[in-house]
């Protein structure tokens, strides 16, 4: 294996343009672009546009495919690829909560796409009157896998409570717990001081003394509108919008002028959604109290950014300032973040370094409803980056540069070299990456590996790397498999052609 500091290019002297791999597609042509996209859409596989966003089908899946459309279009300047584009951004918008009639959390149908893999949840349990007793909540993932039963305990009064989450394979146990708010062991008082539990449990009192009745009850996400999904979603569709306004061809057809309007109308409504996660600081926080693992908490920098994509395409296709001024100030943010290594690549956290996860939290805070404590202040969550998630970042400031919003060509040099110098690697004479953007984590799994070719905004400024990323792919010998499949080998047909 090579390291990360033996990469070169004479490595993957194999990987030049025009070279096919083992699987018999050259990942540069459009010719496989069309076949992977007839087939992902042909096998009904996760993300297709008219799947609902509840599992996170659209924000990881379908936004990739839309992302895919853009980049060909700016490729090849085929309109092709402007109504693939359209047939699947009108299925998509066809799957906002305010089209199919449902509701977030709040009981607000508004015109974004829930989700209910990522939040948390719960399940209220009833008194033998059949009054709600107790609210039993867990802000682990999958929570919708997770069931509460409650049996006797040792007295009247007195109720065993276990939260098995076998799809986790997690079990939170709280044995003769009381009601009885005096009591040492009443349930709120006890969980709480339990927690972080296996299962990350919660409760809150809803019977001012009633013991919840015996049974085994399932525990259900609460749905939640994330910005990163937003984001992602709208961000072709920004794109979109983008292309007709900056083109007098596309303008001068009507279906295209028409539905540019359309969707800048669908963007504008659906990023307003999250006006209340805004800060003017360049982040969005997740508000206390929304039901997802880390309420009260700044949202990690790939999800901030994600929303941040669609208001930098804002900002290039409107000139409006708000969308402008959010842009930089997103940037700003990132880049307080962003810290050059030994090799003059850029390093940056998972969590924002300003933020409570990457400080650490205790219940004494109060910062947390779902989630009353992280790590052990001043150490909380401070994890690298990892290369899939990075994909969003390092697009995000591509963008932010490309229209004069933020960023200069050596913060693009720099980001290059985070995935020549620090990603980058060798295995067995494969080409694969590290997992994190140091180059620390050992080899990627594959669904890290792959998204190699979502670096591609910033390989104009180092070539090699899109060297390494056409050779991961031909020496994996990719399939069509998942959305993000077809941004990829869109990604190295955009490349490519500027070459």
């Amino acid at each position: 294996m090579l390291t990360r500091r033996q990469f070169g290019l004479g490595a993957l002297a194999m990987g030049a343009l025009g070279f096919t791999g083992a699987a018999g597609y050259d990942y540069t042509s459009r010719e496989t672009f069309d076949l992977f996209d007839r087939a992902f859409h042909d096998s009904g596989a996760t993300g297709q546009p008219s799947h609902t966003n509840e599992l996170g089908a659209l924000g990881w899946g379908q936004s990739y495919v839309l992302a895919a459309f853009v980049r060909m279009y700016e490729a090849y300047k085929d309109p092709h690829y402007l109504d693939r584009l359209i047939t699947n951004i009108d299925l998509v918008l066809a799957g906002r909560d305010s089209v199919r009639g449902v509701s977030d959390y709040r009981g607000l149908s508004l015109p974004s796409w829930r989700n209910t893999s990522y939040s948390a949840g719960g399940v209220t349990l009833l008194d033998a009157e059949g009054r709600p007793a107790l609210e039993v909540r867990s802000a682990l993932t999958n929570v919708s896998d997770a069931v509460a039963t409650v049996t006797a305990g040792s007295a009247e009064g007195r109720f065993t409570l276990v939260v098995n989450n076998p799809r986790k394979k997690r079990v939170s146990t709280f044995i003769d717990l009381t009601m009885d708010q005096t009591s040492p062991d009443y349930a709120v008082r006890r969980v709480l001081a339990a927690y972080p539990s296996p299962n990350m449990v919660t409760v809150k009192d809803l019977s001012g003394g009633s013991a919840p009745a015996p049974g085994t009850f399932q525990l259900a996400a609460a749905p939640v509108l994330f910005s990163v999904h937003t984001g992602m979603i709208t961000y072709p569709m920004a794109s979109f919008v983008r292309l007709v306004h900056h083109s007098p061809r596309l303008r001068a057809d009507p279906r295209y002028r028409a539905k540019a309007a359309e969707y800048l109308t669908a963007v504008r409504q659906a990023v307003a959604v999250h006006e209340r996660e805004w800060r003017d600081g360049g982040y969005f926080v997740w508000p206390k109290h929304m039901p997802v693992p880390y309420d009260g908490t700044e949202q990690p920098h790939n999800q901030t950014l994600g929303l941040g994509l669609t208001y930098a395409e804002l900002a290039a296709a409107t000139g409006e300032q708000v969308y402008r001024d959010r842009t930089r100030r997103l940037a700003a943010a990132f880049a307080r973040d962003l810290t050059a290594d030994a090799d003059d690549a850029y390093v940056w956290p998972y969590w924002p370094t300003s933020g409570k996860m990457y400080t650490g939290y205790t219940q004494a805070d109060d910062v947390s409803e779902w989630t009353p404590s992280y790590g052990r202040p001043p150490v909380g969550a401070q994890q690298r980056e990892d290369l899939s998630h990075a994909g969003i970042d390092v697009e995000f400031a591509a963008v932010a540069h490309r229209w004069g919003l933020a960023f200069r060509g050596h913060d693009m040099v720099r980001l290059a070299r985070t995935y020549t110098r620090n990603l980058a690697t060798t295995d067995n004479g494969v080409a694969t990456t590290f997992l994190y953007v140091d180059g620390g984590g050992g080899l990627a799994p594959a669904g890290q590996y792959l998204q190699a070719p979502r670096f591609m905004p910033v390989a104009p400024w180092e070539p090699a790397l899109f060297t390494h990323a056409r050779q991961v792919y031909d020496d994996h010998a990719v399939e069509s498999q998942m959305g993000s499949t077809l941004l990829c080998v869109a990604y190295l047909n955009w490349f490519a052609r500027r070459s």
